[in-house]
Order: structure tokens, then C-alpha cells, then sequence
């Protein structure tokens, strides 16, 4: 029901297509994520739709991901990220499920807060173990594929937007469910909406100003890390204690709110 809400109001954007997307791409970039709920996502789709169009793939403007993120078995990445230690690295399998694609993707992050994403297409996400991605994690990763086992997977809706200027774009990530494997723990976050908003430097930005007149706020929140915490008992989260109270606060409002 709730991708149907969203759908009626995304049909008020003029649509860009995938192709049309790849010069839009912005693999060296500076992200900027907020956190919300789910009730105030058509308001905020609303306000966007003279300054931005959404992207479309095969008639769907919704689209479903599947993640599985790979790290050593003492989650050497993800402790990274929790010991504030940069540049930091994350290494995921992803499948893009309107277009039938899949990628492996490298995503460093430097001390001066750019996002820099290198990939290369799989067949499918069973073979991130051939010969091809060994080489590709040798000359692109901190870490070789032989020490890398898959320590989180997740799903989850996107929509992206891009401006009419095509120098950015905005991620709006919702119906977030985490499995780990290590654990066989799961957790699914109905309640939360991810927004991140891309750009090649920090200019000014339509939806920067309507994020900031609804008062949805930064808060940088790595999806890996998040699922991580929740489905990892007595893993080291101090450092991500605050945002974790933060998303269950969102969790708590009410979802009747939404219609």
C-alpha cells in the first residue's frame, strides 16, 4: 500500500531514463544523508516535483535492491566505520532488480568527506568468487576477495530523483530489512526513510532547502553499519549508540500517520 501512495505521487514527475541516468552517475561525489519516516515522504515528494524528475525503469518508478556486504570476518570494515577512521572502505554485492543487473562495488571515503564508487557487472550475485573479481580487488581495494566473507545482506525500495540541471541526484531509500548470515539474526525498519543527496561539490540545492524547512536533519548512517548493530549481538557500537536511539524513536511513530 505504501508504494502505491508513493507511485500516484511520483506520476506527477516528468520521468529521466537509466540511460539517460549514466551522465548523471557522479562515482566521485559528496553525499549528504538524512533520516526521516515514512509519513512525511509524500510531503516531501510533493515539494520536489517542479525541480526534479525521477528516474524510470521499465514503466517502474520504485525500484528493488538487494545488497550482500562483504568484510572480514572480524569486520574490519565495519569497525573502521565505527572507530571514525578514514579513508574507510565498503565492498558489496548489489542487484538492481528493475534493470537485471548486478555489480560488485568498491566505495572508499576520504578524510576530506568524498565518496569515490568503483564497480564492475556480474552475472549474477553467486559470483563475486570468480577469477575476475579477485583481479578487480587487487587493483581497486584495500582488501584481497580470499579474506571477504559476506557478513550482511539487505533489501530494500529506491527512488532517485535528478535535478533539471543533472548535477545531482537524491536517494530515497524505504522498507529496509536486514538478514546476517553470520547470525542468522533479521530486522526489518518500516518506519525509516534514508534521503541522500549526491553532489559533484556542496552548492546550494533546491531539496537542501526543503529538508531543511521540514526539519529533517543530517545524520550520516551507513545502511551496513546499521544492519550490523541490530543484527549482530554484542558487537562494539558506542560510537553509533545516539543515531541507534534516534531510528527506534522513528520506529515508534505512528504508521496510520502515512495515510
Amino acid at each position: 500500500m505504501k508504494n502505491e501512495v508513493l507511485q500516484t505521487i511520483l506520476c506527477d514527475y516528468s520521468p529521466v531514463s537509466l540511460e539517460e541516468m549514466t551522465n548523471v552517475r557522479l562515482m566521485n561525489r559528496i553525499d549528504t544523508k538524512h533520516t526521516t519516516t515514512v509519513a512525511l515522504l509524500p510531503d516531501f515528494l510533493k515539494s520536489l516535483s517542479s525541480e526534479y524528475d525521477v528516474q524510470e525503469i521499465n514503466g517502474s518508478r520504485i525500484d528493488l535492491y538487494h545488497t550482500m556486504y562483504l568484510d572480514t570476518p572480524d569486520r574490519d570494515m565495519y569497525l573502521a566505520h565505527h572507530n571514525g577512521r578514514s579513508p574507510r572502505e565498503k565492498i558489496r554485492v548489489r542487484v538492481y532488480f528493475n534493470s537485471q543487473t548486478t555489480f560488485l562495488e568498491v566505495k572508499d571515503k576520504n578524510n576530506k568527506g568524498r565518496t569515490k564508487k568503483t564497480r564492475m557487472s556480474l552475472p549474477k550475485k553467486e559470483s563475486y568468487r570468480q577469477k575476475e573479481v579477485e583481479t578487480f580487488l587487487d587493483k581497486h581495494a584495500q582488501y584481497p576477495l580470499n579474506a571477504l566473507t559476506p557478513q550482511l545482506e539487505n533489501t530494500f525500495n529506491r527512488i532517485t530523483l535528478v535535478n533539471k540541471k543533472r548535477t545531482e541526484r537524491l536517494t530515497i531509500d524505504l522498507n529496509l530489512a536486514f538478514h546476517n548470515p553470520p547470525s542468522h539474526l533479521d530486522k526489518q525498519l518500516e518506519e525509516l526513510v534514508i534521503i541522500e543527496l549526491k553532489q559533484e561539490s556542496a552548492l546550494s540545492s533546491y531539496a537542501k532547502n526543503i529538508l531543511k524547512e521540514m526539519r529533517i536533519l543530517p545524520m550520516s548512517i551507513s545502511k551496513y553499519c546499521l544492519g550490523t548493530v541490530l543484527t549482530t549481538p554484542g558487537i562494539k557500537c558506542n560510537r553509533f549508540k545516539k543515531k541507534i536511539m534516534q531510528i527506534k524513536k522513528i520506529e515508534k511513530e505512528n504508521e496510520e500517520e502515512f495515510f
